[in-house]
């Protein structure tokens, strides 16, 4: 009778997940609260850990970024990286992938590749070169950063007190693992994805764009010109503004012993790694708004702050559901899972891929089913190798950066196959995930 119980709550668990991945946007976190909300009043579990840290760190980061958007520095950036990327067209396929992935690892999202995803394509274009192999890789490039980033939510997730801080893992150990594997793979994966496919010259959909007269390049160029060659100097100031957070929370994070200490009941403390990420960054986003000119109103009107809500709102909703039902019924799945998963650590790796590709998020897989695997008693090191493998999520082409590298390529090599799953970010997707996590497993076994 209690298993029974159990499989009907995990079946109403995976059916609100479904749902509001469905309905996207807020609705994520909408339909994990109302499967919280029949798991505490229908089946009367305890309600779990609502996820305040991580939301709380969301909040600071994309504050800091949307403030940078707001006075510019976001255009600014993208103007440079244009103009290097420019400077090297023939390396399109390694550069614009590392581009967003650099991109990203420093503002805490993927939603910043946006930016550039457009240029990528343009200059791959412009230079006869498919603009699905450099964009393919970007897409995946730009969710490697988030498992490596010092202000993702993600990052701040693995590291936070209930999950791998409590085991020794902090964020020095994040950037020192994941970093290099990802850069790494995202090589890997370009080498490969620069021998995938037809020339763009003899691809028959390009080649019948060019006919109808609806590719022109020209007034792309016209388009960017601005952001390269006449960038708001004012923007220069925030972008360092946003850097220098950026860097104080990097150096907070290797150096914990320069953090802030003070007494409690008698014992000397030292800040958290959350609460410093959390003043760090909301103090970051004054300064750039003061030293670029920007507006409050203008920074809370823009697509980071508007993306960064929607991301706090969908782990609000699901990691509450889904730390619910894991705590109520953890001795369950201790007695049935431990030993499996003890023998072949490797299949948590397997839940993480399969649960980030419903979740639409490494945050919210993370608080969903990292706390499994921490009650499972899966080697902490393993845990963090496996950190990668919450980025599935390129699996079914329908998350936003995949949606819009398909649209920023006019020249329609980038693109969904008839049978859906055979889209152009599959093969890079894969590559990258096996790559990253290997080399992550490799390093902690060296170094640790």
């Amino acid at each position: 009778m209690a298993t029974t119980l159990i499989i009907i709550q995990l079946l109403i668990v995976f059916a609100f997940i479904f749902i509001g991945a469905r309905v996207g946007g807020i609705g994520m976190g909408i339909y994990g609260m109302v499967g919280t909300f029949l798991l505490v009043f229908v089946f009367g579990l305890a309600p779990g850990k609502a996820p305040i840290d991580v939301m709380m760190i969301i909040v600071s980061v994309i504050v800091a970024a949307a403030s940078l958007q707001a006075t510019g520095g976001l255009d600014y950036l993208v103007g440079l990286t244009a103009k290097f990327l420019r400077k090297h067209p023939g390396q399109i396929t390694y550069l614009g992938p590392l581009s967003c992935w650099v991109f990203c690892l420093l503002a805490g999202t993927a939603h910043t590749s946006y930016s550039l995803l457009p240029i990528i394509s343009e200059i791959a274009q412009a230079n006869k070169i498919r603009p699905e192999r450099p964009l393919s890789v970007s897409v995946i490039a730009a969710s490697l950063g988030i498992t490596g980033s010092p202000v993702s939510a993600a990052t701040a997730a693995i590291i936070s007190t209930d999950i791998l801080g409590t085991k020794g893992i902090d964020l020095a150990d994040v950037m020192m693992v994941c970093i290099p594997a990802s850069l790494i793979a995202i090589l890997v994966a370009a080498f490969v994805q620069n021998r995938v496919g037809k020339e763009l010259e003899d691809d028959p959909i390009y080649q019948a764009k060019v006919a109808s007269g609806e590719i022109n390049p020209e007034e792309d160029r016209k388009r960017m010109h601005q952001l390269e060659e006449h960038p708001d100097p004012k923007a220069k100031h925030s972008v360092w503004a946003f850097l220098a957070g950026v860097a104080m929370v990097v150096v907070f994070g290797l150096f914990p012993e320069l953090r802030p200490h003070y007494m409690v009941d008698g014992e000397m403390t030292m800040i958290s790694t959350s609460e410093m990420i959390e003043i760090v960054m909301m103090s970051a986003a004054a300064l750039i708004l003061i030293i670029g000119k920007g507006s409050v109103k203008t920074a809370a009107k823009g697509t980071v702050f508007a993306a960064g809500m929607n991301a706090m709102v969908s782990i609000f909703g699901i990691a509450w559901m889904g730390d619910t039902f894991f705590n109520s019924n953890k001795d369950f799945f201790v007695a049935h899972l431990s030993d499996v998963v003890q023998s072949a650590p490797f299949l948590f790796a397997v839940i993480l891929f399969i649960m980030s590709i419903m979740l639409f998020s490494q945050a919210a897989t993370v608080r969903t089913i990292y706390p499994l695997g921490v009650l499972l008693g899966i080697n902490p090191l393993f845990l963090l190798a496996m950190f990668p493998a919450c980025n599935g999520y390129f699996f079914l082409p329908n998350y936003p950066t995949e949606v819009a590298a398909i649209n920023f390529d006019r020249t329609g090599t980038t693109r969904i196959g008839r049978f859906v799953v055979n889209h152009s970010f599959q093969l890079s997707g894969f590559i990258t995930t096996f790559v990253s996590i290997g080399l992550a497993f490799l390093i902690t076994q060296l170094f640790y």
